[in-house]
This record gives C-alpha cells, structure tokens and sequence, in this order.
C-alpha cells in the first residue's frame, strides 16, 4: 500500500483532471458525469472547455474535491476505458 503523505499527496485535496475527446456528440457531458458518478459533490461553476485550433477536440477541465486514492483510481479506469477519450491529464 502506498502512503501518500511521502509522496506528497494527502486527502481530501482540491484536484482537476483534463479530459480530452473530439468535440461531438455530447462530450462534455459525457465527461462530466464520469466524474459526478465518483465525486457527487461536484460543483460544474469551475468546469472549464477549450477547443483545439481546428475546432475537432475539445478539453474539459473538472475541479472537485479528491477524496482518495482509490476514487482517482477509478475515474481514472473509467476515463480511459472509454473509447470516447482520447487522453487524461
């Protein structure tokens, strides 16, 4: 098991993921709700989105409160199993 407090990591911590797709079909929705399923609280007022140049991508960027390891862990798995997300940062 790891311990966070060497790493540097202790939770609660405010964090953010950039979750990046081709601008369609709903994607910051989508997004979005990845993430509300493992942090309920999530406040969207913070929730960012950017286009590429060429307006075919679009990055949505989610602030909320991680609580754990193992809640990061699965928005993680759920994110990038998911053939609708090109990458996660």
């Amino acid at each position: 098991m790891l311990d966070f407090r060497k790493e540097g990591m202790e939770f609660p911590t405010p964090f953010a993921l950039k979750i990046i797709g081709r601008d369609e079909d709903g994607f910051t929705e989508f997004a979005v709700a990845i993430v509300r399923e493992y942090a309920p609280d999530l406040n969207e007022h913070g929730i960012t989105t950017r286009l590429s140049s060429g307006s075919n991508y679009i990055s949505v960027t989610v602030p909320f409160t991680a609580e754990s390891r193992e809640q990061l862990d699965a928005i993680y798995r759920e994110l990038t199993g998911s053939e609708r997300v090109l990458m996660v940062i």
